[in-house]
Protein backbone atom coordinates (compact mmCIF):
# COMPACT_ATOMS: atom_id res chain seq x y z
CA UNK A 1 0.00 0.00 0.00
CA UNK A 2 2.85 2.35 0.84
CA UNK A 3 4.47 1.89 -2.57
CA UNK A 4 1.19 2.61 -4.33
CA UNK A 5 0.66 5.84 -2.41
CA UNK A 6 4.14 7.30 -2.97
CA UNK A 7 3.39 8.59 -6.51
CA UNK A 8 0.25 10.36 -5.23
CA UNK A 9 2.15 12.09 -2.45
CA UNK A 10 5.06 12.94 -4.78
CA UNK A 11 2.66 14.43 -7.32
CA UNK A 12 0.87 16.42 -4.62
CA UNK A 13 4.17 17.78 -3.30
CA UNK A 14 5.28 18.71 -6.83
CA UNK A 15 2.05 20.59 -7.51
CA UNK A 16 2.32 22.31 -4.15
CA UNK A 17 5.77 23.68 -5.02
CA UNK A 18 4.65 25.19 -8.31
CA UNK A 19 4.00 28.95 -8.69
CA UNK A 20 0.35 30.14 -8.86
CA UNK A 21 0.44 30.59 -12.64
CA UNK A 22 1.55 26.99 -13.16
CA UNK A 23 -1.15 25.76 -10.77
CA UNK A 24 -3.76 27.76 -12.68
CA UNK A 25 -2.53 26.30 -15.97
CA UNK A 26 -2.66 22.77 -14.56
CA UNK A 27 -6.18 23.44 -13.32
CA UNK A 28 -7.33 24.60 -16.77
CA UNK A 29 -5.71 21.56 -18.42
CA UNK A 30 -7.36 19.24 -15.90
CA UNK A 31 -10.74 20.87 -16.53
CA UNK A 32 -10.38 20.52 -20.28
CA UNK A 33 -9.34 16.89 -19.92
CA UNK A 34 -12.40 16.24 -17.76
CA UNK A 35 -14.63 17.87 -20.40
CA UNK A 36 -13.16 15.66 -23.12
CA UNK A 37 -13.67 12.59 -20.95
CA UNK A 38 -17.29 13.53 -20.22
CA UNK A 39 -17.97 14.10 -23.90
CA UNK A 40 -16.95 10.54 -24.72
CA UNK A 41 -18.56 8.70 -21.79
CA UNK A 42 -21.81 10.72 -21.46
CA UNK A 43 -23.93 10.42 -24.60
CA UNK A 44 -26.98 12.29 -23.33
CA UNK A 45 -25.70 15.58 -21.96
CA UNK A 46 -28.94 16.17 -20.08
CA UNK A 47 -27.68 13.49 -17.71
CA UNK A 48 -24.96 15.94 -16.66
CA UNK A 49 -27.61 18.37 -15.48
CA UNK A 50 -29.37 15.60 -13.56
CA UNK A 51 -26.03 14.61 -12.02
CA UNK A 52 -25.36 18.23 -11.06
CA UNK A 53 -28.72 18.47 -9.30
CA UNK A 54 -28.08 15.15 -7.55
CA UNK A 55 -24.69 16.30 -6.26
CA UNK A 56 -26.21 19.61 -5.14
CA UNK A 57 -28.89 17.67 -3.24
CA UNK A 58 -26.19 15.60 -1.55
CA UNK A 59 -24.45 18.79 -0.47
CA UNK A 60 -27.67 20.18 1.00
CA UNK A 61 -28.29 16.87 2.78
CA UNK A 62 -24.85 17.13 4.40
CA UNK A 63 -25.69 20.67 5.49
CA UNK A 64 -29.02 19.59 6.98
CA UNK A 65 -27.30 16.73 8.82
CA UNK A 66 -24.80 19.20 10.30
CA UNK A 67 -27.53 21.51 11.57
CA UNK A 68 -29.72 18.75 13.02
CA UNK A 69 -27.14 16.37 14.48
CA UNK A 70 -24.28 18.71 15.35
CA UNK A 71 -26.58 21.48 16.62
CA UNK A 72 -24.25 24.18 15.29
CA UNK A 73 -23.99 26.49 12.30
CA UNK A 74 -20.36 27.43 12.94
CA UNK A 75 -18.54 28.10 9.68
CA UNK A 76 -21.70 28.67 7.65
CA UNK A 77 -22.42 31.97 5.93
CA UNK A 78 -25.94 33.25 6.47
CA UNK A 79 -25.42 35.84 3.74
CA UNK A 80 -24.50 33.16 1.21
CA UNK A 81 -27.70 31.28 2.07
CA UNK A 82 -29.70 34.50 1.72
CA UNK A 83 -28.21 35.16 -1.72
CA UNK A 84 -29.08 31.59 -2.68
CA UNK A 85 -32.66 32.10 -1.52
CA UNK A 86 -32.93 35.35 -3.49
CA UNK A 87 -31.79 33.95 -6.82
CA UNK A 88 -33.86 30.78 -6.32
CA UNK A 89 -36.98 32.81 -5.56
CA UNK A 90 -36.45 34.99 -8.64
CA UNK A 91 -35.72 31.97 -10.82
CA UNK A 92 -38.78 30.18 -9.47
CA UNK A 93 -40.95 33.17 -10.39
CA UNK A 94 -39.42 33.27 -13.88
CA UNK A 95 -39.99 29.54 -14.30
CA UNK A 96 -43.69 29.92 -13.52
CA UNK A 97 -44.23 32.81 -15.97
CA UNK A 98 -41.75 31.85 -18.71
CA UNK A 99 -41.05 28.10 -18.92
CA UNK A 100 -42.67 25.82 -16.37
CA UNK A 101 -40.90 22.42 -16.33
CA UNK A 102 -39.23 19.87 -14.05
CA UNK A 103 -36.59 22.46 -13.13
CA UNK A 104 -39.34 24.47 -11.44
CA UNK A 105 -40.03 21.65 -9.00
CA UNK A 106 -36.31 21.19 -8.32
CA UNK A 107 -35.91 24.91 -7.61
CA UNK A 108 -38.95 24.84 -5.32
CA UNK A 109 -37.48 21.99 -3.26
CA UNK A 110 -34.07 23.68 -3.08
CA UNK A 111 -35.63 27.00 -2.06
CA UNK A 112 -37.63 25.31 0.71
CA UNK A 113 -34.52 23.68 2.19
CA UNK A 114 -32.53 26.92 1.86
CA UNK A 115 -35.21 28.87 3.73
CA UNK A 116 -35.15 26.22 6.44
CA UNK A 117 -31.35 26.59 6.75
CA UNK A 118 -31.75 30.38 7.04
CA UNK A 119 -34.37 29.90 9.77
CA UNK A 120 -32.08 27.55 11.71
CA UNK A 121 -29.13 29.95 11.51
CA UNK A 122 -31.15 33.05 12.41
CA UNK A 123 -33.16 31.60 15.30
CA UNK A 124 -32.49 28.04 16.48
CA UNK A 125 -28.67 28.07 16.23
CA UNK A 126 -28.02 31.79 16.45
CA UNK A 127 -25.58 31.38 19.36
CA UNK A 128 -23.12 29.46 17.16
CA UNK A 129 -23.40 31.80 14.16
CA UNK A 130 -20.09 33.57 13.42
CA UNK A 131 -21.59 36.95 12.58
CA UNK A 132 -18.27 38.79 12.90
CA UNK A 133 -16.67 36.47 10.33
CA UNK A 134 -19.62 36.68 7.92
CA UNK A 135 -18.80 40.28 6.97
CA UNK A 136 -19.26 40.22 3.20
CA UNK A 137 -21.48 43.17 2.20
CA UNK A 138 -24.38 41.89 0.09
CA UNK A 139 -24.65 45.08 -1.95
CA UNK A 140 -21.24 44.26 -3.42
CA UNK A 141 -22.95 41.58 -5.51
CA UNK A 142 -26.62 42.62 -5.55
CA UNK A 143 -26.06 46.06 -7.07
CA UNK A 144 -23.65 44.97 -9.87
CA UNK A 145 -25.85 41.98 -10.77
CA UNK A 146 -28.96 44.17 -10.95
CA UNK A 147 -27.18 46.80 -13.05
CA UNK A 148 -25.77 44.17 -15.40
CA UNK A 149 -29.22 42.58 -15.79
CA UNK A 150 -30.70 45.93 -16.84
CA UNK A 151 -28.32 46.17 -19.79
CA UNK A 152 -27.68 42.53 -20.71
CA UNK A 153 -30.70 40.22 -20.62
CA UNK A 154 -32.45 37.69 -22.92
CA UNK A 155 -33.83 39.00 -26.20
CA UNK A 156 -36.90 36.77 -26.24
CA UNK A 157 -40.58 37.61 -26.65
CA UNK A 158 -41.27 37.52 -22.91
CA UNK A 159 -42.10 40.56 -20.82
CA UNK A 160 -39.10 42.87 -20.36
CA UNK A 161 -39.30 42.79 -16.55
CA UNK A 162 -39.31 38.99 -16.54
CA UNK A 163 -36.29 38.91 -18.85
CA UNK A 164 -34.40 41.27 -16.54
CA UNK A 165 -35.31 39.12 -13.54
CA UNK A 166 -34.06 36.03 -15.36
CA UNK A 167 -30.72 37.66 -16.14
CA UNK A 168 -30.44 38.87 -12.54
CA UNK A 169 -30.82 35.37 -11.10
CA UNK A 170 -28.23 33.99 -13.54
CA UNK A 171 -25.66 36.61 -12.53
CA UNK A 172 -26.44 36.34 -8.82
CA UNK A 173 -26.12 32.57 -8.81
CA UNK A 174 -22.60 32.89 -10.22
CA UNK A 175 -21.37 34.87 -7.19
CA UNK A 176 -23.69 33.63 -4.42
CA UNK A 177 -20.97 31.49 -2.85
CA UNK A 178 -18.57 34.42 -2.29
CA UNK A 179 -19.75 35.16 1.29
CA UNK A 180 -19.20 31.51 2.23
CA UNK A 181 -15.66 31.59 0.89
CA UNK A 182 -15.10 34.85 2.77
CA UNK A 183 -16.10 33.15 6.03
CA UNK A 184 -13.63 30.37 5.33
CA UNK A 185 -10.86 32.88 4.69
CA UNK A 186 -11.66 34.77 7.89
CA UNK A 187 -11.80 31.71 10.14
CA UNK A 188 -8.79 30.01 8.45
CA UNK A 189 -10.20 26.66 9.57
CA UNK A 190 -13.10 24.94 7.83
CA UNK A 191 -15.45 22.57 9.63
CA UNK A 192 -15.64 19.22 7.74
CA UNK A 193 -19.38 19.25 6.99
CA UNK A 194 -19.10 22.78 5.62
CA UNK A 195 -16.15 21.67 3.49
CA UNK A 196 -18.15 18.74 2.11
CA UNK A 197 -21.07 21.05 1.33
CA UNK A 198 -18.97 23.61 -0.56
CA UNK A 199 -17.11 20.86 -2.41
CA UNK A 200 -20.46 19.41 -3.51
CA UNK A 201 -21.40 22.87 -4.81
CA UNK A 202 -18.14 22.96 -6.77
CA UNK A 203 -18.71 19.54 -8.34
CA UNK A 204 -22.32 20.40 -9.17
CA UNK A 205 -21.24 23.67 -10.74
CA UNK A 206 -18.58 21.94 -12.86
CA UNK A 207 -21.11 19.39 -14.13
CA UNK A 208 -23.59 22.16 -14.94
CA UNK A 209 -20.90 24.14 -16.75
CA UNK A 210 -19.85 21.02 -18.65
CA UNK A 211 -23.49 20.50 -19.63
CA UNK A 212 -23.63 23.96 -21.22
CA UNK A 213 -20.22 23.82 -22.88
CA UNK A 214 -20.78 20.38 -24.41
CA UNK A 215 -24.21 21.39 -25.69
CA UNK A 216 -22.70 24.43 -27.39
CA UNK A 217 -19.95 22.31 -28.95
CA UNK A 218 -22.34 19.61 -30.17
CA UNK A 219 -24.73 22.17 -31.66
CA UNK A 220 -21.76 23.96 -33.25
CA UNK A 221 -22.85 27.24 -31.75
CA UNK A 222 -26.52 26.99 -32.70
CA UNK A 223 -27.50 26.85 -29.02
CA UNK A 224 -26.08 30.34 -28.54
CA UNK A 225 -28.28 31.57 -31.37
CA UNK A 226 -31.31 29.90 -29.79
CA UNK A 227 -30.65 31.81 -26.57
CA UNK A 228 -31.02 35.08 -28.44
CA UNK A 229 -28.78 37.70 -29.95
CA UNK A 230 -26.44 40.29 -28.46
CA UNK A 231 -24.24 39.69 -25.42
CA UNK A 232 -26.71 37.56 -23.47
CA UNK A 233 -25.67 34.11 -24.83
CA UNK A 234 -22.03 34.83 -24.06
CA UNK A 235 -22.88 36.12 -20.59
CA UNK A 236 -24.71 32.89 -19.76
CA UNK A 237 -21.59 30.85 -20.51
CA UNK A 238 -19.34 33.37 -18.77
CA UNK A 239 -21.51 33.19 -15.65
CA UNK A 240 -21.25 29.41 -15.61
CA UNK A 241 -17.48 29.54 -16.06
CA UNK A 242 -17.01 32.29 -13.45
CA UNK A 243 -18.85 30.34 -10.77
CA UNK A 244 -16.87 27.21 -11.64
CA UNK A 245 -13.56 29.05 -11.27
CA UNK A 246 -14.68 30.71 -8.02
CA UNK A 247 -15.16 27.26 -6.49
CA UNK A 248 -12.19 25.65 -8.27
CA UNK A 249 -9.66 27.04 -5.79
CA UNK A 250 -11.47 25.57 -2.80
CA UNK A 251 -12.00 22.23 -4.57
CA UNK A 252 -8.27 22.06 -5.33
CA UNK A 253 -7.33 22.44 -1.66
CA UNK A 254 -10.12 20.08 -0.61
CA UNK A 255 -8.83 17.31 -2.89
CA UNK A 256 -5.22 17.98 -1.87
CA UNK A 257 -6.21 17.82 1.80
CA UNK A 258 -8.02 14.54 1.20
CA UNK A 259 -5.04 12.98 -0.62
CA UNK A 260 -2.61 13.94 2.15
CA UNK A 261 -5.00 12.74 4.85
CA UNK A 262 -5.34 9.38 3.08
CA UNK A 263 -1.57 8.94 2.91
CA UNK A 264 -1.14 10.00 6.55
CA UNK A 265 -3.82 7.52 7.62
CA UNK A 266 -2.02 4.69 5.84
CA UNK A 267 1.29 5.69 7.42
CA UNK A 268 -0.31 5.83 10.87
CA UNK A 269 -1.88 2.41 10.43
CA UNK A 270 1.39 0.92 9.17
CA UNK A 271 3.28 2.25 12.19
CA UNK A 272 0.57 0.99 14.52
CA UNK A 273 0.70 -2.57 13.24
CA UNK A 274 4.48 -2.74 12.79
CA UNK A 275 5.46 -1.59 16.30
CA UNK A 276 4.83 -4.04 19.13
CA UNK A 277 4.80 -1.64 22.03
CA UNK A 278 2.59 1.18 20.88
CA UNK A 279 1.94 4.19 23.08
CA UNK A 280 -1.65 5.14 22.57
CA UNK A 281 -2.52 8.74 21.87
CA UNK A 282 -4.27 10.17 24.96
CA UNK A 283 -7.23 11.38 22.88
CA UNK A 284 -7.55 8.22 20.80
CA UNK A 285 -9.15 5.00 21.99
CA UNK A 286 -8.01 3.03 18.95
CA UNK A 287 -4.31 3.82 19.03
CA UNK A 288 -4.37 5.31 15.54
CA UNK A 289 -3.22 8.83 14.79
CA UNK A 290 -6.05 11.14 15.75
CA UNK A 291 -7.18 14.28 13.97
CA UNK A 292 -9.31 17.18 15.06
CA UNK A 293 -12.63 17.73 13.36
CA UNK A 294 -11.64 20.81 11.40
CA UNK A 295 -9.72 21.42 8.21
CA UNK A 296 -7.15 24.05 7.42
CA UNK A 297 -8.44 25.46 4.11
CA UNK A 298 -5.03 25.76 2.44
CA UNK A 299 -2.96 23.27 4.41
CA UNK A 300 -2.46 19.60 3.76
CA UNK A 301 -1.43 18.89 7.34
CA UNK A 302 -3.63 17.32 9.98
CA UNK A 303 -4.90 19.84 12.49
Amino acid sequence: MRVQQRPIRALSMWVRRQPPKVKAFLGVVSGMAALVLLRFIVHDHDNLFVAAEAVHSIGISVLIYKLIKEKTCAGLSLKSQELTAIFLAVRLYCSFVMEYDIHTLLDLATLATTLWVIYMIRFKLKSSYMEDKDNFALYYVLVPCAALALFIHPSTSHNLVNRIFWAFCVYLEAVSVLPQLRVMQNTKIVEPFTAHYVFALGVARFLSCAHWVLQVLDSRGHLLVALGYGLWPSMVLISEIVQTFILADFCYYYIKRFCFALVDELVCRKKYYSVKNVTRHPSSSSGFCSRHVSYDWKSADCL
